[in-house]
């Protein structure tokens, strides 16, 4: 049975920046809500997220070259993730200002005044490569057992574990779901300090555009964090639920399918979609208190996304565990473990803070690696932690191990 409202919403009057052949009635709250996310100013798309598609493109090789222990080193993972010296296979990409790290807990309402976390957690990121390459390569071919990195049988597959049985490629992936994607969209794109900086309102108000562009900053700002979500080049600009579970997006929006797929959280997909329109089309209407109010489901829902698969991959890794399925345990418990990292970016809309305080999840994290790690933890550890995280979210843990 749902725990949670799926909030939705109608639309009402005429905005110069929607799309006018792309209207979905009835009229309500005095907007008119885009069936896509479609925005436009005199005939010409406002919309624009180029530097978020470009992140999660670099994001996408970077995963991919983390287990490529023929040709990937330390060095060059890191030069990925701070974009040093070229180390991409595209030149669009090695040209590019952007870098993943720099983006890493770097929003302006956790960590704008918190620079000392911010570093510690880049550095977590720093020492998820090096081990990976210095520690599980070095003993890619040795049989992982407790205590000691290699190679894990995970049924026809193999997998590749650190001395706790922690995939590093699975930490850093999942970690980075939140350390990236969710921090900069609930937390610093969607956040008031950044909508609202400076003359962003009158500039707003008065359609002062970006220079050389067709948007406002707040529009803008808006769509950057649309961006973080949706920006995946095989995701469809307009209508990004049109492939819900099918896109080749292996971050945010592949696990909201994920979570929107189970019948206990069915919706969470369109409610996230309709306020992102919602809200944009509320900024053209200078109608700041829907703005605000979509911002809150959009951090409730996208929160709620890391909180279930978090245990989900913790009760599928128990079950693991429990038929002595060590390497799909371990791959598992490696998924859960990065979404436990990255709770410590979720925005409760009741607080504006975390769900789950950041001492609490390195509690989480301790716990799952004490003593051999993966190789001893226990079920009742796992239930712990299950039961305190999905309390904290407002669902059950039943509902969330489909």
């Amino acid at each position: 049975m749902k725990r949670f409202a799926i909030i939705t919403f109608v639309a009402g009057l005429t905005l110069t920046s929607c799309s006018s052949d792309d209207v979905n009635a009835p009229e309500d709250n005095d907007l008119i809500i885009p069936q896509n996310y479609t925005f436009e100013r005199e005939g010409v798309s406002t919309v624009n997220y180029e530097g978020q598609t470009t992140r999660l493109e670099m994001s996408t090789e970077m995963l991919s070259a983390f287990t490529d222990f023929d040709n990937a080193t330390a060095t060059s993972l890191s030069n990925m993730f701070s974009n040093l010296n070229s180390p991409f296979s595209s030149a669009e990409l090695n040209t590019s200002s952007k870098s993943i790290k720099s983006k890493v807990a770097a929003s302006a309402l956790y960590f704008s005044s918190n620079t000392v976390e911010s570093s510690e957690i880049k550095n977590d990121f720093e020492t998820f490569i090096t081990d990976q390459m210095n520690v599980v390569k070095v003993n890619k071919d040795q049989l992982a057992e407790p205590g000691l990195a290699g190679q894990i049988a995970a049924g026809s597959r193999v997998r590749f574990v650190n001395e706790k049985g922690l995939e590093l490629n699975q930490a850093f992936a999942k970690g980075l779901i939140g350390g990236l994607l969710l921090d900069q969209i609930v937390n610093n794109y969607l956040s008031v300090q950044v909508l609202d900086e400076g003359e962003n309102r009158a500039n707003n108000k008065n359609e002062v555009l970006e220079e050389g562009s067709a948007f406002t900053t707040m529009e803008h700002k808006w769509d950057e964090a649309y961006g973080y979500l949706y920006g995946d080049s095989s995701i469809p600009t307009a209508n990004p639920n049109s492939v819900l579970n099918e896109s080749e997006d292996h971050l945010l929006f592949n696990y909201l399918g994920e979570v929107d797929a189970d019948e206990d959280f069915a919706g969470l997909a369109e409610g996230t979609f309709d306020a992102f329109k919602k809200g944009r089309a509320a900024i053209v209407a200078e109608d700041y208190l829907i703005r605000d109010e979509q911002v809150k489901i959009i951090r409730e829902n996208l929160s709620k996304v890391i909180a279930v698969r978090a245990v989900n991959y913790l009760q599928a890794g128990k079950a693991a565990l429990a038929e002595q399925k060590y390497g799909n345990a371990f791959h598992d418990l490696s998924e859960g473990y990065g979404f436990i990292y990255s709770l410590r970016f979720t925005n409760n809309p009741s607080t504006n803070m975390p769900y789950i305080s950041k001492e609490q999840v390195n509690i989480y994290k301790e716990q799952l690696l004490d003593g051999n790690g993966f190789w001893e933890v226990s079920p009742e550890t796992l239930d712990s932690i299950s039961e305190e995280i999905a309390t904290a979210f407002g669902f059950t843990v039943e509902e969330a191990a489909m």
